[in-house]
C-alpha cells in the first residue's frame, strides 16, 4: 500500500537552527528542513529561504527521523472497548514517544478500524500498518495458557509426529478473507515438526498473498525453524532467533543473511520489564518466567552475529506495553552489542526497510514523508536520549508538542 501525505496531514513547515541526523549516516550540525505539502523538501546546512507554513526553530536539539516500530501488537482486552476507550490515548502515546509508524502484527479488525480513524483526522496516531495470523498447520493439542512465549514449543523438544495438515482450500480462503478484511500483511508463527506440513502451507500463503500484494511475515524464534522460514522467501522475519547459536553455526549465518529478509529485533520479550516496585515482569504483566532468561543473551548474541554479516536489522518490539516503557526496555537489550549509531540506523531507516515502506519513510530526504521528531539530547553519543522526544512531526503536521 503506498502512503501519502494528504488532507490534514499535507503541511508546510521549516525546521531551522538543527543539529539533523538524516538517517543516512549524514550528521549536519546546523541546519535546516523544508517540508512542503507534507513531504520533505530539502535538508541542508544553509538558510531555507523564506517558506509558508509554520517555522520551528530546534534550537540546537536533535532532529531525525520518525521512529518505526516494526513489530508490535496494540489492541488490548475486549477489542470493541479498546476501539472506543483505549485506543484514542494509546495512539497517541505512540506520537509523544516519537513513533511515526506502527506495524501492528496481530491484531483485530478493530486496528483496521482506528487507521480509518486516524487517516480520517477523527483520532491522532501513527501510520498503522496491520497484519492478521494464518495457520500452517492444525492444532496437535490444547492451546497454551496464558501468553504463549512463556512456554513456546520452539524450545522443545523437537516435535517428531508431524502436526496436522490444513487443506490447501482452506488456507487459499484463509489469504482471500485477510484481503477482504483490509490487512496489509499475512503473518505466521512457524514451529515445525518433523516430516510436517508448515513449510509447504507456508510457501503456499506467500504464494498466495503475492497474488494480492500482500507480503507475508513470519514468527521464527529458532535457527532451525528461522532457516526453515529463508526456504519459503518470506518478505519479513519478525524475530530475532533467540533459541539456538549461531555462533556455534557461521553457516547458518551466512544462509540467513544471503536470503537478503529483514529482521526486526524484540529482543526485550525476554528481558524483564521491571514495574514502579522493581518486580520482574513478562509483557502479559504477570512474573517474569526466568526459565527463559536464556533468550535475553542469545537474542543480542545471534543479533550482533547477522549485524556484522549484513542483514537488514530494524527496530520491533512484540510487546504492549506502553511505548515509551516498551523503548525503554528494547533499547536496553539493544545496548549490550549495538553502538548508538547502530541503534539510530535500526530504528529509522532499517526498521522502514523491514515495513517495506522504506522507499517513503525511514530517512529525512527530499521527496520522503515528512515523519520527523525533535530530540532533546545526543542519540549519536547516548541512545537513551531517543527517550526524549520533544516533538513529533508526521507528514509535516505537528502531532506532539513537549509542554
Amino acid at each position: 500500500m503506498l502512503i501519502t501525505a494528504s488532507g490534514a496531514h499535507a503541511q508546510n513547515l521549516t525546521i531551522t537552527n538543527a543539529r539533523i541526523l538524516d538517517g543516512t549516516g549524514r550528521v549536519i550540525e546546523r541546519g535546516s528542513v523544508v517540508v512542503r505539502d507534507g513531504k520533505i523538501a530539502s535538508v541542508s546546512a544553509t538558510a531555507p529561504a523564506a517558506a509558508a507554513g509554520r517555522t520551528i526553530d530546534a534550537g540546537g536539539k536533535t532532529v531525525m527521523p520518525g521512529l518505526v516500530d516494526g513489530h508490535r501488537h496494540i489492541v488490548t482486552g475486549n477489542p470493541a472497548d479498546w476501539l472506543t476507550k483505549v485506543a484514542p490515548q494509546q495512539m497517541q502515546e505512540f506520537l509523544d514517544a516519537g513513533f511515526t509508524t506502527v506495524l501492528a502484527a496481530i491484531d483485530p479488525p478493530q486496528a483496521i478500524e482506528a487507521r480509518k480513524q486516524i487517516e480520517a483526522g477523527k483520532m491522532k496516531g501513527p501510520r498503522l500498518y496491520i497484519g492478521t495470523i494464518l495457520p500452517v498447520a492444525g492444532p496437535s493439542g490444547p492451546p497454551p495458557k496464558g501468553d504463549p512465549a512463556r512456554t513456546d514449543p520452539a524450545r522443545g523438544p523437537y516435535p517428531t509426529t508431524p502436526a496436522p495438515a490444513i487443506p490447501r482450500e482452506a488456507t487459499i480462503k484463509a489469504v482471500e478473507n485477510a484481503v477482504q478484511a483490509g490487512y496489509d500483511y499475512l503473518k505466521v508463527v512457524l514451529n515445525t515438526t518433523q516430516n510436517g506440513p508448515e513449510v509447504e502451507t507456508l510457501k503456499l500463503i506467500i504464494s498466495e498473498g503475492k497474488k494480492h500484494n500482500k507480503p507475508t511475515i513470519v514468527h521464527a524464534v529458532s535457527v532451525r525453524d528461522t532457516l526453515a522460514a529463508i526456504e519459503t522467501k518470506p518478505d519479513l522475519l519478525v524475530h530475532t532467533p533467540h533459541i539456538g547459536n549461531l555462533g556455534d553455526d557461521p553457516a547458518a549465518v551466512k544462509r540467513i543473511v544471503d536470503a537478503r529478509i529483514p529482521m526486526t529485533s524484540t529482543l526485550s520479550v525476554f528481558v524483564p520489564h521491571f514495574d514502579a516496585n522493581g518486580t520482574a515482569l513478562f509483557r502479559d504483566r504477570q512474573a517474569f518466567p526466568f526459565n527463559t532468561l536464556s533468550s535475553a543473551g542469545q537474542g543480542p548474541v545471534n543479533a550482533r552475529l547477522l549485524w556484522e554479516a549484513g542483514i537488514v536489522y530494524g527496530y520491533g518490539t512484540d510487546t504492549q506495553w506502553p511505548p515509551k516503557e516498551t523503548l525503554a526496555d528494547e533499547l536496553r537489550a539493544l545496548r549490550l552489542v549495538f553502538a548508538p549509531q547502530d541503534i539510530i540506523k535500526i530504528i529509522t531507516k532499517n526498521a522502514a526497510t523491514a515495513t517495506m515502506h522504506g522507499a517513503e519513510i525511514g530517512t529525512l530526504e527530499a521527496g520522503k514523508l515528512a515523519d520527523i521528531v525533535i530530540i532533546d539530547g545526543d542519540p549519536m553519543r547516548d541512545s537513551d536520549a531517543l527517550l526524549n522526544v520533544v516533538t513529533t512531526i508526521k507528514g509535516g503536521q505537528v502531532v506532539f508538542e513537549k509542554k
